[in-house]
C-alpha cells in the first residue's frame, strides 16, 4: 500500500474518533434526555465513519493500532463549548475530505467519503438544540447544510416589480443627472434618458428570465438528488427525517412512527423530505417569463418617473422638479420594499431616499466636472 494512501487513511479514521469522541463526552455531560439520546446517536455514526477506514485498511492488509496514533487530549468545557469544538471539528473535516476528491481516484475510497457525506446531513439544527444563554450574539452555526442550497423567496411577482421600480428609476436619474451635469439641452437629457430605460428595462427582463430560470433548474437539480437518494437508500432517508422531527421536538418512538408512516407513501416522502430537509415546497417554482414581465415592466415605469418633467420643462427647472419628483419616488419605493423585508417602512423609504440623492448628486457633479474639462 502506498504510504501516503496509508497516512491519508489513518488521519481519516483519527478525525472520525475525534468527533466521535466529542459527541461521546458531550452526550456524558448533557442533562436533557432527548438531547443526549441525539448526540449518543450522532456519536455513533462518527464510530461508524472510523470503522469505514479501519475495514479499509485492512482491506489494503494495514491493522489499525490506536495506541500508536496520537490522539488529542480529554475534551473539557460545558456542553454548549464542547458543541463549538465540535462544529471546528466537522468543518474541518469536510475541508479534509474535499480535498481528497480532488487528489485520489479510487473508487472504493471515494464511496466511503460519499457514505460519510450523506450522514453528515443528519447534524441539523444542533445551533437550535445548544445555544449558549450566556454568550450573547454567539450561537453555533449549522454544522449541515452550509454548503446547500436552499430557496431564496424574494416576494414572488411583488419582490420582482417592487426592485424592478428601484432599478429603473436609480438608473435613470442618474443618467439625466449626468447628462443635465454635462448640458443644459433637453433634447440630449430625453434621448439619453430614454436610451437608458430601453437598456435598463431589456436587461432586467432578462435578468430576471435568466434567475428565475436557474433557480428552478437548481431546485430541480436538488429534487432529483434527494428523489436518487431515497430510491437508492430508503431506510438511511427514513431515518434522517425521524432525526429532523426529533430536533423539533418529537419523542423518538414518536418521530419514528411519524417518518415510517410519510415514508410509506414515496409521493409524500419525497415532497416531506423536499420540504423538511431542502426547504422547498411544491409551490417554490418561479415562473421564468412572469418574472421577465413584471421586472421589465416596473423597470420601464421607475424609468420613465425622472424622465416626465422633461417633457414639459426645460433647463434647471425640469431637473429641479425631476430631482423632487425622484426622491419622492425612492422613498415611497424604499418604503415598499419593507413589505418583502423585516425593516419599518420609514427606514427603508429613508434608506433608498439617501441612496438617490447620492446617485444624482454624484452623478451631476461628474456631468459638471465633464463640461468643465471639455471647455478647458
Amino acid at each position: 500500500m502506498d504510504k501516503y494512501l496509508q497516512k491519508t487513511l489513518m488521519e481519516n479514521w483519527r478525525r472520525e474518533m475525534k468527533a466521535a469522541h466529542l459527541y461521546q463526552v458531550s452526550a456524558e455531560k448533557e442533562k436533557d434526555a432527548r438531547r443526549k439520546e441525539i448526540l449518543k446517536r450522532l456519536a455513533e455514526v462518527e464510530y461508524k465513519h472510523a470503522q469505514l477506514w479501519v475495514d479499509k485498511l485492512a482491506e489494503y492488509g494495514v491493522e489499525v493500532q490506536p495506541e500508536s496514533v496520537p490522539m488529542p487530549a480529554a475534551p473539557t468545557g460545558d456542553v454548549v463549548e464542547l458543541m463549538q469544538q465540535i462544529e471546528a471539528v466537522e468543518q474541518g473535516n469536510d475541508a479534509w475530505y474535499q480535498s481528497q476528491r480532488n487528489v485520489l481516484d479510487q473508487p472504493d475510497i471515494l464511496s466511503i467519503l460519499d457514505i460519510i457525506d450523506e450522514d453528515e446531513k443528519q447534524h441539523h439544527s444542533l445551533d437550535d438544540l445548544f445555544q449558549a444563554p450566556a454568550s450573547p450574539g454567539k450561537k453555533l452555526k449549522r454544522i449541515w447544510g452550509d454548503e446547500r442550497w436552499h430557496k431564496r423567496e424574494s416576494g414572488g411577482w411583488v419582490g420582482d416589480a417592487i426592485y424592478g421600480v428601484n432599478d429603473g428609476l436609480g438608473a435613470i436619474f442618474g443618467i439625466i443627472a449626468g447628462v443635465a451635469g454635462y448640458t443644459n439641452q433637453n433634447t440630449e437629457i430625453l434621448i439619453s434618458g430614454m436610451f437608458g430605460a430601453l437598456a435598463s428595462t431589456l436587461s432586467m427582463g432578462a435578468g430576471a428570465y435568466l434567475a428565475a430560470k436557474s433557480e428552478n433548474e437548481l431546485m430541480e437539480s436538488e429534487l432529483a438528488s434527494e428523489r436518487r437518494e431515497i430510491l437508492e437508500n430508503p431506510d438511511h432517508e427514513r431515518e434522517e427525517l425521524a432525526l429532523l422531527y426529533e430536533l423539533k421536538g418529537f419523542e423518538a418512538a414518536e418521530a419514528e412512527r411519524i417518518a415510517s408512516q410519510i415514508s410509506s407513501d414515496p409521493d409524500v416522502f419525497m415532497k416531506t423530505m423536499a420540504q423538511e430537509e431542502l426547504g422547498i415546497h411544491e409551490t417554490s417554482a418561479s415562473n421564468p417569463w412572469q418574472s421577465a414581465i413584471f421586472g421589465a415592466a416596473s423597470t420601464l415605469v421607475g424609468a420613465v418617473i425622472p424622465l416626465i418633467p422633461f417633457f414639459f420643462m426645460q433647463g434647471a427647472i425640469a431637473l429641479i422638479v425631476a430631482a423632487a419628483i425622484s426622491i419622492l419616488a425612492h422613498f415611497v419605493v424604499g418604503a415598499l420594499k419593507s413589505r418583502i423585508t423585516v425593516r419599518s417602512w420609514w427606514v427603508s423609504g429613508l434608506e433608498m431616499t439617501l441612496v438617490g440623492v447620492i446617485v444624482g448628486g454624484v452623478s451631476y457633479a461628474l456631468g459638471e466636472i465633464g463640461r468643465i474639462l471639455l471647455v478647458h
